[in-house]
């Protein structure tokens, strides 16, 4: 397969680690669905919606982990390429 000029192959590690951190991105972002979504049936019912409202508080913070876990996915292979080569 050709390799763009900006692309660098690590080989497996690569691989482990970029799945790796992209289940944690499906499960962040898994999580992040069922705060809204619970916080929005909370908001249906009026004895629930300062439940709601921290719901919705939680699932802004962790979008917050999203570009996280993307620049540490990023620091990690630069790591493991620098000591492969």
């Amino acid at each position: 397969m050709l390799k763009r000029a900006a692309e660098i192959d690590i080989g497996p590690d690569h691989i482990i680690i970029e799945r790796r951190y992209r289940a944690l991105g499906a499960f962040n972002d898994l999580l992040i669905a069922l705060w809204f979504l619970t916080g929005s049936i909370f908001f249906f019912y009026e004895s629930m919606m300062t439940d709601g409202t921290w719901l919705f508080v939680a699932g802004s913070l962790q979008l917050l982990l999203r570009p996280a876990i993307t620049l540490i996915e990023l620091i990690h292979v630069d790591r493991v390429r620098k000591r492969t080569y």
